[in-house]
C-alpha cells in the first residue's frame, strides 16, 4: 500500500504551528469542515497592523461563506503602545504576533506577515516607503499572494490617504501595486521557483465609518456580515469580538456585537461586484478537471454525516482522500487533500502527542519526548512508526478503542541542532524591515518548532503520516494542563545585568555584573570579554573570576567585571568559551510571559553598550508613577538619581515633599483609574515647591483621559513629530531648562530614534511657556512637545518628548535634557 505523505510548503502556511492545545473539533466544526471541501473560494485581507484587521468579516468569510480566508499585516505591530508591560519594538512585535495567531484561531482565518518592521507613526506613504524599501515589501505581498492565490483582495485602508497613518495608506498601495505584480512573470521572477504567476480577479477597499472619517456611501456594494449561526452556537460578531478582543496588549478588548452589520466595499482594482463578493468567480469543482465526482462524494459524506459518531465518516473520508490523491497535483487538489486528511484525524478521535516534562532542549544534552495515543473512538486504526530527526522507527500496533497507550524515547540534542529563534531575528535587521534571505520563509507567521515527529499510522487500509510538534507540557495549579513550545537551547546563558550602562562623564570606568546559567550538568568554561566588531579579547574590562563549572542544571553564578579607560562609548560582546576551546556562547535568552499567549523565547547576543554621557545631574530622590510600562526609571536609577516608584498606597499615605521630583510615566493617566483622585495632592506638592513631570497620555476613542494633570487647563491632540531627524528651534534658549545643569544645543537632538514626540498638547489658557518648536516635512511648526508652567514655588511639565524610547536605547541628549527637567526647581535640587 502506498505511503501517503502530507508535508508541503502550505503547512508551512498554518497559522497553528504553535497552538498552545492539541486540537479536537466538534462535531459541528467537522460538518462545517466537510462542507467546506465544496467551496473552492479564497480571500485575503490586507492591513498594515495586528488589530487592523475587520475580524467580524473574516469569521463571517471563513465560517459562514467557508471560503479560505487569510489576513496579511504587512508589520508585526513593534512600533505601537503596550498597555500591559514595558516591552517595545522586536519584544512588543512578537507580543503582537502571538495576539494575532490568538485572532485566528477564533475566528478561522490564517495568518502571514511580509518582512517589514512597524518603526512608528508614519504620517504619510513616502515617509514610510523610505524605511521599509518599497520593492522589497511589495515582493513579499507578491509572494503571498502566489501562494495563497486569493481570488479576492480586500484592503482595510485606501491608497488615497483617509486611513490616516501612513502605514495604513503604505498596505493599500502594495496591495493594488501587486494585483498586476503578482501575475506578471516578469516580476520577482526568482519566486518562480516555488510558485506561479497568479492574477486576483478584483482589490476591494472595505471601507469604514470610525474616528470621525465615513467613507461608505450608498453606491458601495452592501454585504451584511452580523448572521447567527446555529451551529457554533454564536454570531459572527460575537466570535468577532473575541477575536479582536485578543489584541489585549493594545487595549482592545471590545463587547460581543449581535443583529445586522453592513460592510461597504468598492473596487479599486478589476471590476465591482453587483450582486456577489465573489462575482464572476468559480468556486465550485467545476474548476477542476475530475473535480464533479469528488463534488458527488463530498455531499454524500455530508448527507450521511452523524454528529454523534463522526468516526462513521472515516471510511468515506479515506476513499475522498484517495480519489484526491489520484487527481493531478495542483493548488485546490492539494489544498482540499490537506483538508481531508485533517478531516480523518479529527473524525477518527484520534489523540496523538508528543511532549516533554522541561521547556529547554539543551545542545550536547539529552531530552526524554513522551508519546502518548488513544484511539477515542475505535476506528480501524494501526500505529506503524515514527521519525524525528533522522531517527526512523518502526511497529506495528493495533490501537484498542480508548485504551491510552504512552511509551518514552531519549534523544541526545546535538551542538548542530539550532537554537529555537524567530526566523526574522535571525539576521541583522535593517532600519525598516527584517533581513530575512530564504525565500520559503517569507509570510510564515510563526517561529518553526524545534522539534516536529512524523507519526505513522495506518487507518482503514491507509498508510498516513501525521505531523505533531513537540511541546513542554506541564499542569498550573491555577490555570490547570498547559502546552508552551519546546525551545532548544546552548547549555549556557549569559545575562548581563543592563543592557545599557551610562558611564557619567566624571569617571573613565565602571563596575558591572552579569550572571551565568547553566543548562546543562558538568559544563566547565570561562567567561570572556570580547569587542564586539572582531570579537577579540578587551584587554580594558576585567573580571575577579572567570572559572565556571556547573555542579548542577539550572546552577546561576555571577561575575563582576570592571571596565576602564573608556574614553569613549563601547559595545561589549560578553561571552563563554568551553574548556577545548571548541564551543563558544554569545547568548543571552529573553523570555516574555503573559497569561492569553504562549511563552515567548528569543536569543540575542549577551552584549552591554557602555554609554559615555557628559551629563551633569542636580537633585536625588524621584517619585516614579509608572503607566503603561516604560524602562525611564531603570534609566534614571543608572543617572544616580534614587528612584522610589509610588503605587496608589504609596502615593495616598506617604507625603511627597521628600522627593526632588516626581515623574509621571507614559500614559499612567490612560491606564491608572485612581491617578486622577491625587490630583489635588499632586498640585499642593507642585504649589509648596515640587517639580512634576507627566509624559505623554492619548486623548482618544479607545482610552480618553477624564483627569485634569496640570494647574492650568491644556489639550492633548494628536499631533506628533515623526521624524526622529526633524529640526528643533528653541523658542526660549534662555529658559533653565536648556541650561542647567546642562547646555542643550542642536547636538543633543542628533541620534534620536523612531520620533521626536507624540500626543503633544495645546496650551488653551496662555500660562504655560513653550519651549521647543519642531515639524516633520511640509508642515507648520508644532510647539505643544514641552510645555512648563510655574506654579506657586513649583513647576509643572507635560512633554510629549518620547524619552521613553531614547533612554533605553542610550541617546545622551535625552539623559541630558531629562536631567534639565528634573533640575528645574533649585532650591530643592541643592
Amino acid at each position: 500500500m502506498r505511503k501517503l505523505y502530507f508535508f508541503s510548503l502550505l503547512l508551512l502556511f498554518s497559522f497553528n504551528l504553535l497552538a498552545q492545545t492539541p486540537q479536537s473539533w466538534t462535531s459541528a466544526d467537522i460538518y462545517l469542515a466537510i462542507k467546506k471541501l465544496n467551496v473552492l473560494g479564497s480571500v485575503l485581507y490586507v492591513a498594515a497592523h495586528p488589530d487592523d484587521e475587520n475580524t467580524r468579516l473574516i469569521a463571517y468569510l471563513s465560517k459562514d461563506k467557508l471560503y479560505r480566508t487569510g489576513y496579511l499585516s504587512v508589520t508585526r505591530g513593534d512600533g505601537g503602545q503596550n498597555l500591559i508591560g514595558d516591552e517595545q519594538g522586536i519584544d512588543l512585535g512578537l507580543i503582537r504576533t502571538q495576539e494575532l495567531l490568538a485572532a485566528r484561531r477564533i475566528d478561522g482565518g490564517e495568518q502571514f506577515f511580509t518582512r517589514a518592521y512597524d518603526f512608528g507613526y508614519s504620517k504619510n506613504p513616502e515617509e514610510t516607503f523610505t524605511k521599509w524599501d518599497r520593492e522589497k515589501i511589495l515582493s513579499d505581498v507578491v509572494w503571498v499572494i502566489r501562494k495563497f492565490q486569493p481570488d479576492i483582495v480586500i484592503t482595510r485602508f485606501p491608497s488615497s490617504g483617509e486611513g490616516g497613518h501612513g502605514h495604513h495608506t503604505a498596505s493599500a498601495i502594495l496591495a493594488n501595486d501587486a494585483f498586476s505584480a503578482a501575475a506578471d512573470p516578469t516580476r520577482f521572477a526568482g519566486q518562480l521557483k516555488y510558485v506561479q504567476p497568479w492574477q486576483v480577479k478584483r482589490v476591494l477597499w472595505n471601507t469604514f465609518n470610525f474616528g470621525g472619517n465615513n467613507t461608505q456611501r450608498d453606491d458601495q456594494f452592501k454585504l451584511d456580515v452580523g448572521g447567527y449561526s446555529p451551529l457554533l452556537g454564536r454570531s459572527y460578531g460575537e466570535i468577532a469580538a473575541e477575536s479582536r478582543s485578543q489584541h489585549k496588549s493594545q487595549g482592545f478588548g471590545v463587547p460581543a456585537g449581535r443583529g445586522e452589520a453592513i460592510e461597504f466595499f468598492t473596487a479599486t482594482k478589476g471590476d465591482q461586484p453587483r450582486n456577489d463578493l465573489m462575482e464572476g468567480v468559480d468556486i465550485s469543482w467545476k474548476k477542476v478537471n475530475g473535480g464533479a465526482a469528488i463534488e458527488r462524494m463530498v455531499n454524500d459524506i455530508a448527507a450521511s454525516f452523524d454528529f454523534l459518531h463522526p468516526e462513521n465518516a472515516v471510511k468515506g473520508l479515506v476513499q475522498l482522500y484517495k480519489a484526491l490523491d489520484a487527481m493531478p497535483a495542483g493548488y485546490w487538489r492539494n489544498k482540499k487533500l490537506d483538508e481531508t486528511r485533517q478531516l480523518i484525524e479529527q473524525c477518527s478521535g484520534l489523540w496523538m502527542d508528543v511532549f516533554t516534562s522541561e521547556q529547554f532542549a539543551v545542545q550536547t544534552d539529552s531530552i526524554r519526548f513522551n508519546f502518548q495515543f488513544n484511539n477515542r473512538l475505535g476506528v480501524n486504526a494501526v500505529l506503524t512508526g515514527f521519525s524525528v530527526n533522522g531517527y526512523d522507527s518502526s511497529m506495528n500496533l493495533q490501537l484498542a478503542k480508548n485504551r491510552n497507550i504512552n511509551f518514552p524515547k531519549t534523544f541526545y540534542v546535538p551542538a548542530s541542532k539550532p537554537v529555537t529563534q524567530p526566523y526574522w531575528l535571525e539576521n541583522k535587521m535593517e532600519q525598516g524591515y527584517f533581513n530575512v534571505t530564504d525565500q520559503t520563509r517569507i509570510g510564515m507567521p510563526d517561529i518553526e518548532p524545534g522539534y516536529t515527529v512524523n507519526i505513522k499510522t495506518n487507518i482503514e487500509g491507509e498508510d498516513f503520516t501525521f505531523l505533531r510538534n513537540v511541546k513542554f507540557k506541564f499542569t498550573d495549579p491555577v490555570k490547570g494542563e498547559l502546552y508552551w513550545p519546546l525551545v532548544v537551547v546552548p547549555p549556557v546563558l549569559i545575562t548581563p545585568a543592563e543592557d545599557i550602562k551610562i558611564i557619567m562623564s566624571k569617571t573613565d570606568r565602571t563596575e558591572g555584573g552579569l550572571s551565568v546559567r547553566g543548562l546543562k550538568r558538568g559544563f566547565d568554561g570561562k567567561v570572556v570579554a570580547l569587542s564586539e566588531k572582531d570579537m577579540k579579547p578587551l584587554a580594558n574590562v576585567s573580571f575577579t573570576t572567570q572559572r565556571i563549572k556547573f555542579n548542577t542544571k539550572g546552577q546561576v553564578l555571577g561575575f563582576d567585571y570592571m571596565a576602564k579607560d573608556l574614553r569613549t562609548s563601547t559595545n561589549v560582546q560578553f561571552a563563554v568559551m568551553d574548556t577545548a576551546g571548541s564551543n563558544l556562547i554569545t547568548f543571552d535568552k529573553h523570555e516574555i510571559k503573559y497569561d492569553h499567549i504562549p511563552a515567548i523565547n528569543y536569543f540575542h547576543p549577551a552584549d552591554v553598550t557602555l554609554k559615555v554621557v557628559n551629563v551633569e545631574t542636580y537633585g536625588k530622590k524621584i517619585g516614579y508613577i509608572v503607566g503603561a510600562g516604560d524602562k525611564v526609571p531603570e534609566a534614571l536609577e543608572q543617572m544616580g538619581y534614587e528612584v522610589n516608584r509610588l503605587n496608589q498606597k504609596e502615593l495616598s499615605k506617604n507625603p511627597l515633599d521628600k522627593f526632588d521630583a516626581i515623574l509621571v510615566g507614559v500614559r499612567a493617566y490612560n491606564t491608572l483609574d485612581w491617578l486622577g483622585n491625587y490630583y489635588d495632592k499632586l498640585m499642593k506638592y507642585v504649589e509648596g515647591g515640587g517639580n512634576l513631570i507627566v509624559q505623554y497620555n492619548t486623548n482618544n476613542f479607545i482610552s480618553n483621559v477624564r483627569s485634569k494633570m496640570g494647574p492650568y487647563d491644556f489639550t492633548i491632540t494628536r499631533n506628533r513629530v515623526t521624524d526622529e531627524n526633524a529640526e528643533v528651534t528653541f523658542l526660549k534658549p534662555e529658559h533653565p531648562v536648556l541650561n542647567f545643569p546642562n547646555k542643550i544645543t542642536q547636538d543633543d537632538f542628533a541620534g534620536w530614534i523612531q520620533e521626536r514626540s507624540i500626543y503633544d498638547a495645546v496650551d488653551s489658557t496662555g500660562k504655560f511657556e513653550k519651549i521647543l518648536s519642531m515639524s516633520d516635512p511640509g508642515e507648520k511648526p508644532d510647539d505643544g512637545s514641552l510645555l512648563i508652567a510655574k506654579y506657586g514655588r513649583g513647576y509643572f511639565t507635560y512633554t510629549g518628548l518620547v524619552f521613553f524610547r531614547e533612554l533605553p536605547a542610550g541617546v545622551p541628549g535625552a539623559y541630558r535634557l531629562l536631567a534639565n527637567l528634573i533640575a528645574l526647581n533649585r532650591k530643592k535640587a541643592f
